[in-house]
């Protein structure tokens, strides 16, 4: 567990840089005098229709690196593996057949589009050369954590991609370039990453273009494009799930409202940060442990990402819950985004219950179980979908929210019972209970002695009190071992000598 720690901390800290850059970025997107809620969610809209393009042209290789990666590191060298090419080579004609139904669909989409939220039908050809972006860097950034090189390709996407951002919004900001310019040069934003990210591993000798067909390859040929059929559909039933509530809202309501759902979003997803870096680091580790069969070592790793990514999602969403109705008076951000304030409450919820799960859904993707990850994806379109529609319509952006609790939270519940049920793997105790209750005792005091103050003074105050009392806790109450490791580290970095 020590080098996913490790990992974890060093990713952790790359992802919380981008998010820091990403404040700043948020900020000017949606501060008085500057971008239009409309032009804040077209921006938020190249995200997520960029990763259904992605989820779609990626054609399932993804799951095919993490399942089979050992087996070509095991059995051939660096210049013979071929998955990786092959890997390439499929994306690009996954990609070639979603630019096919782009324009297929064009008419329906300016159809359902047009009235509500004509910019985005604007620009909608340019949001092929986002998802071609997103496509490309993705699988590199999988092939990267093969070598376990998470952090290179965690701080292209956390941080590179919102320091050029934030380049591009200062030109708007001073008026150099237009909102027409902004979004053309934003299109290329993930291509250009990609391109770093391919000439670092080409140039570090971790890709080799290899296309003739290996013995490893030959042997797992079917199983492995079975695997990639079966996680592709399931891989789509997810991204759609993900990505449904912006586009059904900007469909339904328009573009402003995706906006206040946008950036409620943002702030909910603050909590799944270091769930994205564990992911990454975890799944190798996972792959290997299902292949040596040491059942003992994903009961470990189920554990201690469970309360970890618990403990630090509790943190997060009780930092921001305490002082969100003062940063949105002293950060001068737009009144019409205080819409979104309770949606990010529930949606908060919502992914505290991802987080505190664990990585169960990588535990049965790379397992040979895998068909029931795709089963239960496709539960989680089947509820999230018509929930999305018919709340949103209904009830706005915070039946979005709602829809997002519901199916999430059967989503997880029927991986739990899954896990339970054929390994006896499940990822909770008692810590999980303390945990909890130290989360709530720690907001509940400090919201209660400065429930008077307001401003800089009231969010620092709040902030700092809630940080003592929370890391306090963990320590005394010995809530996860990786606290007490990781203060040791610290230790030992600082030369300070252990009692």
């Amino acid at each position: 567990m020590g080098t996913i720690r490790k990992q974890a901390i060093y990713s952790s800290i790359v992802i919380y840089l981008g998010f820091l850059i990403g404040f700043v970025n948020t900020w000017f997107f949606i501060r008085n005098g500057s971008f239009t809620p409309d032009q804040y969610a077209l921006t938020r809209l190249f995200f997520d229709v960029g990763q259904m393009m992605y989820a779609f042209g990626g054609l399932g290789v993804v799951a095919v690196i993490y399942k089979f990666f050992p087996y070509y590191q095991d059995h051939l060298t660096k210049k013979e593996n071929d998955l990786y090419s092959w890997s390439l080579l499929t994306v690009f004609i996954g990609f070639t057949l979603v630019i096919a139904a782009g324009i297929l669909f064009e008419p329906l989409i300016i159809r359902k589009f047009s009235e509500r939220s004509p910019l985005f039908v604007n620009y909608y050809h340019w949001v092929f050369l986002f998802g071609f972006g997103i496509t490309v860097f993705s699988v590199l950034e999988i092939i990267s954590g093969t070598f376990k090189k998470t952090i290179l390709p965690n701080f292209l996407k956390e941080a590179g991609l919102r320091f050029l951002t934030f380049g591009l919004i200062l030109l708007f900001f001073f008026k150099i370039i237009d909102f027409d310019r902004f979004i053309k040069l934003f299109a290329f934003l993930y291509i250009l990453l990609a391109i770093v990210l391919f000439a670092i591993l080409y140039r570090g000798r971790y890709i080799h273009l290899v296309f003739k067909e290996s013995k490893v390859t030959r042997r797992f040929k079917k199983k492995m494009i079975s695997l990639s059929l079966y996680i592709y559909v399931g891989q789509v039933i997810q991204v759609c799930a993900a990505v449904a509530d912006s586009i059904f809202i900007a469909s339904l309501k328009g573009l402003a409202l995706t906006g206040v759902f946008s950036l409620a979003s943002y702030i909910a997803n603050l909590i799944q940060v270091p769930q994205r870096s564990v992911i990454s680091i975890t799944l190798p580790a996972l792959s290997k442990a299902w292949k040596d069969k040491n059942l003992k070592e994903i009961d470990r790793i189920y554990h201690r990402t469970s309360i970890n990514l618990l403990l630090i999602g509790l943190f997060i969403f009780g930092s921001v819950w305490l002082n969100i109705q003062d940063a949105f008076i002293t950060f001068n951000i737009q009144s019409e985004y205080k819409a979104g304030l309770s949606v990010v409450f529930i949606l908060g919820i919502t992914r505290i219950i991802d987080a505190g799960t664990g990585v169960n859904a990588q535990i049965i993707g790379t397992s040979t179980q895998w068909r029931f990850e795709f089963l239960t994806g496709v539960i989680l379109l089947a509820l999230l979908l018509p929930l999305n529609y018919f709340l949103i319509k209904q009830y706005g952006i915070i039946g979005s929210a709602y829809s997002n609790l519901i199916a999430f939270t059967v989503y997880n519940l029927i991986r739990l019972w899954f896990l339970w049920y054929k390994y006896k793997l499940q990822p909770f105790n008692s810590k999980t209970v303390l945990s909890l209750l130290l989360a709530s005792a720690a907001y509940f005091v400090c919201l209660y002695l400065f429930q008077h103050m307001s401003g800089w003074m009231g969010i620092i105050l709040r902030s700092s009190l809630f940080t003592v009392l929370f890391t306090a806790g963990v320590f005394i109450l010995k809530l996860t071992p990786d606290a007490h490791q990781l203060l040791e580290v610290v230790k030992k970095r600082l030369g300070i000598k252990a009692d």
